[in-house]
């Protein structure tokens, strides 16, 4: 079976194409390389795995490596962590609409004229930036008020591609709503600026390895955004990428949309003391509060018992274990200077 992976080089998909072709799929991957410039992964020489150095926003090329493919994940996207909502505010709708405009193009035609048989898309937790409801369940965003930040607008966006794109032309559909994914791979983006967090520059912007750079680089007291009290769900990358392969694979994930969650809440404050116990042991945990940013948001609850009770997923990997693989990757990634 022949899955069309766009994003390829990205973070996430560092764990997809991985488990994917540990499964036995055929993959072919489509990137630009317009996040961290060009990367090099495992996998890239294996004899499943086909790489296009191509932009996702060409349509005629999609349309041109779907036309054998059974299966389209439609990963491609301008993402980043709270900081990029502000600085990228109108490219990360602009850039990311049209980037699901080709998706779908490509895809209703494969579906139309070839052999394609379904489009599984990545949205976010961001889509309920505007929840009222805790654990939120599937469903709740269109209950909800809709997202304020340009990000969580387009993500709920793309859900709207796959449905209208179901109910004109008949494509099927898969929903994916990953929550805080935690893994290595991630680092400095190209497009990213100098931002102080304290005495120390923000490397990324996803909290966890930012919070892991600043420890690593001795920075006393450890400087968190806001109060530390927002509360995340931290999902290991490669219990993501076996719940999206799960979404592939499942008959009953055809046109439903689930969360795919590590099913434990954990405070800022919280993971900030866990890191800083594993870096510093025998050191007493010291941290100052930053104002936060605008479109932080509070609290973010999946309701995960959609996915365990179709697909029979559960994210398993406990944030400990998650930060042990982590940990010594970004302190690599500082001694080679990437970060």
């Amino acid at each position: 079976m022949k899955v069309l992976v766009t994003g390829a080089a990205g973070f996430i998909c560092g764990y997809l194409v991985e488990q994917l072709l540990e499964a036995g799929f055929e993959v072919v991957g489509v990137d630009n390389y317009s996040k961290y410039g060009k990367v090099r992964r495992a996998y890239d020489d294996h004899p499943r795995y086909r790489f296009h150095a191509a932009d996702a926003r060409d349509a005629d090329t999609l349309k041109d490596l779907i036309k054998d493919c059974d299966h389209f994940v439609a990963v491609a996207a301008m993402i980043g962590g709270i900081s990029y909502f502000h600085e990228f505010a109108f490219d990360l709708l602009a850039t990311n609409e049209r980037i699901t405009a080709s998706s779908f193009d490509a895809a209703i035609h494969g579906y139309k004229s070839g052999r394609l048989k379904k489009i599984t898309v990545l949205s976010s937790s961001m889509v309920f930036e505007s929840a009222t409801r805790f654990p939120t369940p599937e469903g709740h965003q269109s209950e909800c008020p809709p997202p304020l930040s340009t990000y969580g607008f387009q993500k709920l966006a793309v859900e709207y591609f796959a449905r209208g794109a179901h109910e004109q032309y008949g494509l099927p559909y898969t929903i994916i709503r990953p929550f805080n994914c935690v893994g290595i791979g991630e680092q400095r983006a190209l497009s990213d600026k100098d931002i102080m967090s304290g005495n120390v520059k923000l490397a990324m912007s996803h909290v966890v390895p930012d919070l892991v750079q600043k420890v690593l680089k001795g920075q006393e007291p450890l400087h968190i955004l806001g109060d530390g009290g927002q509360i995340r769900h931290y999902t290991y990358g490669g219990d993501l990428a076996r719940g999206i392969r799960l979404c592939i694979e499942h008959p009953r994930a055809l046109n439903e949309d689930f969360n795919l969650s590590r099913d434990q809440s954990t405070t800022v404050l919280e993971l900030a003391e866990l890191i800083w116990k594993k870096i510093h042991p025998n050191k007493p945990f010291r941290y100052v509060s930053d104002p936060p940013f605008q479109y932080d948001v509070r609290k973010r609850v999946p309701d995960t018992r959609k996915a365990r009770t179709i697909l029979g997923f559960e994210a398993t990997t406990s944030l400990s274990t998650m930060l042990d693989e982590v940990i010594p990757w970004v302190r690599a990634a500082i001694a080679n200077g990437t970060i």
